[in-house]
């Protein structure tokens, strides 16, 4: 790195003892069972976004990179709502992603990334990556899915979490890439450990025209793979309608603002598609004011099917357990309620119907044990 340029310069020590660590498991309740210890997946999780504070810095410190304050001091809830937001958002996302560089460094994210959801008691993970992102610096697009897919295998060996990848395209880029990715996903789709089962569509769902993306996921669809567009964050039902109608998803990536149309909500409840609702990412980007607000509590009345979602841990400095912990605390859902939500998420999944079956057989086990 040349030396003139003022944002890569050698980290200090205080940079480096910044990173908390987000795996700690919240203090139970007296009466209440433990949470790390209730078997749940993990379907909404972002390959950037899922890399440890630690490891931001670390990476960071190799290269002589400063990290910008906005990566540094992230906490959302001191941060007003109307200063929360996507470009507040993009721009820390996009520093990080910046710093994977290397085969290493994807191997180490996704590495990590199961060994954090094992450690909350998470039994499988889907998480999303967009290879373009990290092509240059491996070889191509079909480099680095392979990394990503050989490591999901590897670490599903060694952590006992089921780790599949879903492709994701980006609304950012020309729809024509979207189907370059789909054809890329459909050479790996399967239905194993480390292999593809889904294709996406993230990035700011106010960007794009949605129907241009159908011919992708028409690709993806052929291969086998699962509809798993973003929709019903930032904006409201009628986005919502546009990625029903274009991308026939199987689950919706948020879906929130879906409740503002009680009619268009119980069409997608009848149609069986699944929510995967992030509720910690809702208030990071000022969709809700705080936890409160997350209509988590209607879904789950109308009998939606959930599956609760960290989204990106490394900037919203919140996993996947503390969705479940804070649901307890905010809304007082009874362990029967958080043991439903579990069983949502392992029902939305795409794991095989026998891991289903032994899943939700110890999701059972651990609602009839003494708190």
């Amino acid at each position: 790195m040349p030396a003139a340029s003022a944002s890569r310069t050698r980290m200090g020590r205080a940079e480096a003892d910044a990173a908390p660590n987000l795996t700690i498991a919240p203090a139970t309740p007296e009466g209440r069972r433990d949470l790390v210890s209730l078997p749940k997946a993990h379907l909404h999780l972002h390959f950037t976004g899922a890399m440890r504070p630690q490891t931001l810095i670390d990476l960071a410190r190799e290269q002589s990179v400063r990290l910008p304050p906005h990566l540094l001091d992230i906490d959302p809830l001191t941060v007003p709502a109307d200063s929360r937001g996507w470009f507040r958002f993009q721009r820390s996302y996009d520093s990080a992603r910046q710093l994977v560089r290397s085969e290493s460094a994807m191997r180490r994210i996704v590495r990590e990334a199961a060994e954090d959801d094992a450690a909350e008691g998470s039994v499988r993970l889907e998480m999303q990556v967009d290879p373009t992102s990290y092509a240059p610096w491996v070889g191509g697009i079909t480099p680095a899915l392979e990394i990503v897919c050989d490591e999901a295998k590897s670490a599903t060996r060694d952590t006992g979490v089921e780790v599949a990848i879903i492709v994701a395209a980006s609304r950012i880029r020309h729809p024509l890439d979207a189907r370059t990715l789909a054809r890329l996903a459909a050479r790996y789709a399967g239905d194993g450990a480390g292999e593809v089962v889904g294709f996406g569509l993230s990035n700011d769902e106010r960007m794009g025209t949605t129907s241009a993306f159908s011919a992708a996921f028409r690709i993806a669809a052929r291969a086998g793979l699962a509809s798993l567009p973003h929709g019903g964050e930032l904006l409201g039902p009628d986005s919502v309608r546009e990625v029903i109608t274009a991308l026939k998803p199987a689950r919706l990536g948020h879906g929130v603002r879906t409740v503002e149309d009680p009619e268009l909500l119980d069409r997608l409840i009848e149609a069986r598609i699944a929510f995967e609702v992030c509720p910690t990412s809702n208030v990071h980007l000022g969709v809700y004011h705080d936890f409160s607000a997350v209509p988590l509590p209607e879904f789950i009345s109308r009998g939606a099917t959930v599956a609760l979602g960290a989204d990106d841990p490394l900037l919203f400095r919140s996993r996947l357990l503390d969705q479940y912990a804070r649901a307890r605390e905010v809304f007082d859902f009874s362990d029967a309620t958080l043991a439903n939500l579990a069983k949502q998420s392992i029902d939305a999944s795409l794991a095989s119907e026998s891991s289903k079956r032994k899943w939700h057989g110890r999701i059972e086990a651990w609602a009839s044990s003494r708190p």
